[in-house]
């Protein structure tokens, strides 16, 4: 099992705060750096200094490390157009010589949408809108020429599809969520791996044995990964001192997140494992808190 960092920048962190996060996953020995792509702050607090730009920001880190693998979990849908998200993506692969990852999603935030004059049209066009751009992103990263398409919600004319990634044919494309219908199926049609967020291992093994039997329909294997807020202690103290820095009570993290000691944190990883995930995206919270990552590192990630 591979562990990745996830930070959630837009509840307050600079470029600066993520570098040395992202510089410390690469020095540990994690796998890769992701971050969600927000615009405001979810939970309630001083909003400042407000979320960077989630494709901005992997630019800058793509020339700032050179081993750990980089992404979203996930790019709304709403924020971009896909045939420039196209180009800015197969950018930043260029510039970390191969190493980016985008998972996309429909976009689910009203509040940022009205805050930064983003449409957010209705669930249904969403996911019109969002199987288009998986379509259109794939299509343009994997043709040897012109390309075209005409669909509901865009339209491209003899596009020249380039830059193109690194990554032949495309760089991994993750679709995550809970659905019980249309997930599965665009997981399995279009995605490389296929991500449960924040979820019980029940829930979580439900959802992959839905994408397993989507993708034995269109003949696809998937890599099947999970995300999980990570609050890792010695002992009590510790545990409760982390968590009361993220706002989050100590239960409710062991209950629905990675939470424990370290051999408790290593066997729930272990479940999560034989439930089919490859990936595991511990979610941290307090990017100021370097002992966690390295406690992590130390006691938790070579054994698994």
């Amino acid at each position: 099992m591979k562990l990745r960092i996830f930070t959630e920048p837009q509840e307050g962190a600079t470029y600066d705060d993520l570098l040395a996060v992202a510089q410390a996953t690469e020095r540990l020995g994690f796998d890769a750096f992701f971050r969600s792509d927000h615009y405001l702050r979810i939970t309630s607090g001083d909003p400042g200094p407000g979320s960077t730009d989630a494709w901005t920001m992997l630019a800058g880190l793509a020339r700032e490390t050179s081993r750990i693998r980089l992404g979203t979990l996930v790019t709304p849908a709403t924020f971009r157009l896909p045939g420039p998200l196209a180009i800015t993506v197969a950018q930043v692969d260029q510039m970390s010589g191969g190493r980016v990852e985008l998972g996309l999603g429909t976009g689910w935030y009203d509040r940022e949408h009205a805050a930064y004059g983003i449409p957010f049209p209705p669930v249904q066009e969403r996911f019109g809108r969002f199987e288009e751009q998986l379509e259109i992103i794939r299509g343009l990263w994997t043709s040897d020429g012109p390309y075209s398409f005409e669909g509901a919600y865009y339209r491209l004319v003899d596009s020249p599809a380039l830059p193109k990634p690194v990554q032949r044919p495309s760089p991994p494309i993750i679709v995550g969520g809970l659905g019980a219908k249309r997930t599965p199926r665009l997981a399995a049609t279009y995605a490389d791996e296929y991500n449960v967020p924040f979820h019980a291992p029940e829930e979580t093994g439900a959802a992959f044995d839905r994408v397993r039997r989507a993708a034995e329909e269109t003949g696809r294997a998937l890599v099947l990964s999970a995300a999980q807020t990570v609050c890792v202690g010695r002992d009590r103290a510790e545990l409760e001192r982390r968590a009361a820095a993220i706002g989050t009570g100590l239960a409710d993290l062991r209950r629905n997140g990675l939470a424990g000691t370290p051999a408790e944190v290593v066997d729930k990883l272990g479940r999560l494992g034989e439930l089919g995930a490859e990936r595991v995206y511990l979610q941290v919270m307090d990017l100021s808190d370097a002992d966690h990552l390295e406690l992590i590192a130390a006691e938790v990630l070579p054994h698994v």
